[in-house]
C-alpha cells in the first residue's frame, strides 16, 4: 500500500509537466502585451486560446482513453489513427470559425468582447491553427511513456519547451517583435520542438509494445469510449467562455478582463497540475470503500498548489511582474492582487474534482464524469447570473464560479458513484487493467 511519500514522488513529475504546459501563456503574455494594444492584446490572446482549447478539448480526454487502449502495438496504432483524424477534424472547424462573419458572431456577439479585444482575439485564433494540430500530434507519444511509467522522461520534453518559450519571449521583446501574432509564433515553435523530443523519448517504449493476442480494439470502439469523456471536457471548456461573457458584461470590461486573465495566468498552471490527481487514482486505485488515501493526498496537494501563486502578489515582485513585465497599469495593481487572492481555493477545488473523476474512470463510468461536468457548467451559469444581478465586481465572478463549479461537480460525481446507478462500460481486450496503469 503506497504511502504519501510514494504518491508524492509519482505526482511531482506529472504536476511539473502539467504546470509547465500552462506556464507557456504567462511567458508569452509579455510579448502580446508589449504590442500597440497593451494588455488588451493579452485579453484577446487569452480569449482566443480559450476558444481554441474548447475545440481541442477532446485531446485532453484522449490521454485517458489511450492509457486504456494503447497498451499493445495494434491498439496503439489504432489509437494514434483516431487521435490524428480527430485533430484534422478540429482544425477544420477552427478554420471555418475564422471566416470574418462567423468570427464576429463568436467573439463580438456571443462572447460579447469589446472591439478593442475582439480584433486581437480573431487574429490569434486564426494563426493558431498549426499550434492546435501540434497538440494532437504529441498525445500518442505522451500516452506510451505514461504506460511505460516514464513520467519523468515525459516531463523533460515539456520542460524543454518551456525553457525555449522563455528564451523566445525574451528574444522577441528584445528585438521588438511584439503583439498577438508574435505571441502565437512564440508558442508554436517550442510546441513543435516538444513533439519532436517526445517522439524521440517515446521510441524505446513503442518498440517494446507487444502484439495483441486477441482481436485488437477497433477505431470505432476507441472513439465511442472517448466520446462521453470528451463531451464532459467540452462542458468545462465552454464554462470558461461563458465566464468571460459574464465578466465582459460587468462594469469596465476593458479594465477587468486583462486583470482577470493576468491573475488566471498564475492560477491556471497550478490548477492544471491539480488535474493530475486523476492519474494518481488510476495508478493507485482504492483497495476498499474505506480507502481514502488519494482523497487525503488531493487535499494536501490542492492546498499547497493554491498557495503558490500568492508569491507573485508580494511587494516588489508584484510590481516587477505585473507592471514591468506585463505592462499592467499601476492603478490596477490592487485589482489583480484581489483577483489572485480570490483564486486561492481554485486549485484545491480542482484537485477534489480530479480525484472524483479518477474514481469514475477507474470504475469505467464515463457518464458519471459527463454528468459532473454538466453540473460544473450549470453552476458557472447560475453563479454568473447571480453575481451580475447582485452587482459583484467582475474580477470576482471568475474565481467564485470556477471554485463553486468544481466543488459541485465533485459532489455530483460522488453521489452517483455511491448510488452505483451507472453500469460500467465494457472495454476490449487490453494487456493491463486500468487499475494497474503506470
Amino acid at each position: 500500500m503506497p504511502d504519501n511519500r510514494t504518491l508524492t514522488r509519482f505526482f511531482i513529475p506529472l504536476a511539473i509537466q502539467a504546470a509547465s504546459q500552462a506556464l507557456s501563456y504567462p511567458l508569452v503574455a509579455m510579448v502580446a502585451s508589449r504590442g500597440p494594444g497593451g494588455p488588451l492584446n493579452l485579453a484577446g490572446l487569452a480569449q482566443a486560446s480559450t476558444v481554441m482549447f474548447f475545440l481541442g478539448m477532446i485531446a485532453i480526454s484522449s490521454v485517458t482513453t489511450g492509457m486504456v487502449y494503447a497498451k499493445t502495438r495494434e491498439g496503439y496504432q489504432r489509437f494514434r489513427k483516431v487521435t490524428l483524424f480527430t485533430g484534422l477534424g478540429v482544425i477544420a472547424i477552427q478554420a471555418c470559425l475564422c471566416i470574418p462573419a462567423l468570427s464576429h458572431l463568436l467573439f463580438g456577439r456571443l462572447i460579447g468582447l469589446p472591439p478593442s479585444i475582439e480584433q486581437p482575439a480573431y487574429t490569434t485564433f486564426a494563426i493558431s491553427i498549426p499550434l492546435q494540430f501540434l497538440f494532437f500530434l504529441r498525445i500518442p507519444y505522451f500516452v506510451v511513456m505514461y504506460i511505460g511509467k516514464a513520467t519523468a522522461k515525459a516531463s523533460l520534453a515539456t520542460i524543454a519547451r518551456i525553457l525555449l518559450t522563455a528564451l523566445l519571449s525574451w528574444l522577441f521583446c528584445t528585438l521588438e517583435r511584439v503583439g498577438p501574432i508574435w505571441a502565437v509564433v512564440c508558442l508554436t515553435i517550442p510546441v513543435a520542438m516538444e513533439v519532436l523530443f517526445s517522439r524521440i523519448f517515446a521510441a524505446p517504449f513503442l518498440k517494446s509494445l507487444k502484439s495483441c493476442p486477441e482481436d485488437p480494439p477497433g477505431a470505432k470502439e476507441i472513439f465511442y469510449f472517448n466520446l462521453p469523456l470528451s463531451v464532459g471536457g467540452y462542458f468545462l471548456s465552454a464554462s470558461a467562455i461563458i465566464l468571460a461573457g459574464f465578466i465582459a458584461r460587468s462594469p469596465e470590461p476593458d479594465r477587468i478582463l486583462p486583470v482577470y486573465y493576468l491573475a488566471l495566468g498564475l492560477a491556471n498552471p497550478v490548477a492544471f497540475a491539480a488535474t493530475r490527481i486523476q492519474t494518481i487514482v488510476l495508478a493507485f486505485p482504492p483497495q476498499s470503500s474505506k480507502d481514502n488515501r488519494t482523497f487525503r493526498f488531493c487535499l494536501t496537494a490542492g492546498a499547497v498548489l493554491g498557495i503558490l501563486p500568492l508569491i507573485f502578489i508580494l511587494p516588489g515582485l508584484a510590481e516587477f511582474y505585473f507592471i514591468k513585465l506585463q505592462k499592467l497599469g499601476a492603478q490596477d495593481l490592487h485589482l489583480v492582487r484581489m483577483t489572485v487572492l480570490s483564486l486561492i481555493f481554485f486549485p484545491l477545488s480542482v484537485a477534489i474534482r480530479a480525484q472524483s473523476e479518477g474514481l469514475a474512470a477507474w470504475t469505467k463510468k464515463p457518464i458519471t464524469v459527463l454528468t459532473g461536468h454538466a453540473m460544473f457548467m450549470g453552476t458557472i451559469i447560475a453563479t454568473g447570473f447571480t453575481l451580475l444581478y447582485l452587482g459583484a465586481p467582475g474580477q470576482l465572478i471568475g474565481p467564485l464560479g470556477l471554485t463553486l463549479g468544481s466543488l459541485s461537480s465533485s459532489a455530483t460525481m460522488r453521489i452517483l458513484l455511491d448510488r452505483g446507478e451507472e453500469s460500467a462500460i465494457p472495454v476490449g481486450q487490453t494487456t493491463t487493467s486500468i487499475g494497474q496503469i503506470r
